[in-house]
């Protein structure tokens, strides 16, 4: 079945050009504004977007963050900025990819297949609440809650999709490399510290709720996986 892929910049040319690049295997949707994307993405079935940063009203960075509020649609973020700390800060809000103009035909279809390959592999939306040591950690897919005995606890969009992540495959172990892969999306522009710092940043709110509850477990010199049984560090 053919994937519905919204493409929202406010450049025609732009648009044509995407459509003419994907068009042959897949069907596009378009916007120019906010305004007109959030149209289309509360009727239409979307299971991509490509996103320009550079938009009039709402640009790119907000729209991406007001999209992760309410869904988690692989997002490909598309702009002529190059910096290393735009292309961070776009992916730390929830974009899974960034791709910088020009770019070639080749490449752009290759990452949207491999953007759609990663969102498929590690889809856990089939499961809406997750339930875990009797209820002392639960979460809520859809609503993208976490909570510890009872308690919400605050997570961004990479600490929410990393810890959902482990936690629909808790007999898996996961390198670094693959939760850069599958969470962020893009290797080249960050490194294994940013899966740590981020594992440690979940393990510092679960235990603010529960101090002896460590939900995801180090396994040394390999990566991380889901703690289902509490073991340890």
């Amino acid at each position: 079945m053919r994937k519905n892929v919204l493409v929202i910049d406010d450049e025609w040319n732009m648009r044509n050009l995407l459509k003419i690049y994907l068009s042959s295997e897949y069907t596009i949707y378009e916007a120019s504004d906010a305004k007109e994307a959030f149209e289309v993405l509360s009727i239409e079935d979307i299971q991509a977007i490509i996103l320009d940063i550079m938009l009039p009203k709402k640009d790119g960075w907000e729209i991406c963050r007001e999209i992760r509020l309410r869904s988690q649609i692989p997002i490909l973020m598309l702009t002529a900025l190059d910096e290393l700390k735009d292309k961070v800060y776009g992916l730390d809000i929830g974009a899974d990819d960034y791709m910088v103009k020009p770019f070639e035909p080749a490449e752009l279809t290759a990452r949207m297949k491999a953007l759609l390959r990663r969102v498929n592999a590690s889809d856990p939306s089939h499961e809406k609440v997750l339930n875990f040591k009797h209820g002392l950690l639960k979460i809520e897919m859809e609503a993208r809650e976490v909570t510890v005995k009872g308690h919400k606890i605050d997570l961004t969009p990479k600490e929410f999709k990393l810890l959902s992540l482990l936690a629909t495959s808790p007999k898996r172990v996961f390198t670094r490399d693959l939760l850069l892969d599958m969470v962020w999306g893009i290797n080249d522009v960050l490194d294994d510290r940013t899966v740590d710092t981020h594992v440690k940043n979940i393990r510092i709110k679960v235990k603010k709720i529960c101090p002896s509850y460590n939900p995801i477990k180090t396994v040394w010199g390999v990566g991380y996986k889901f703690n289902e049984l509490d073991e340890g560090r």
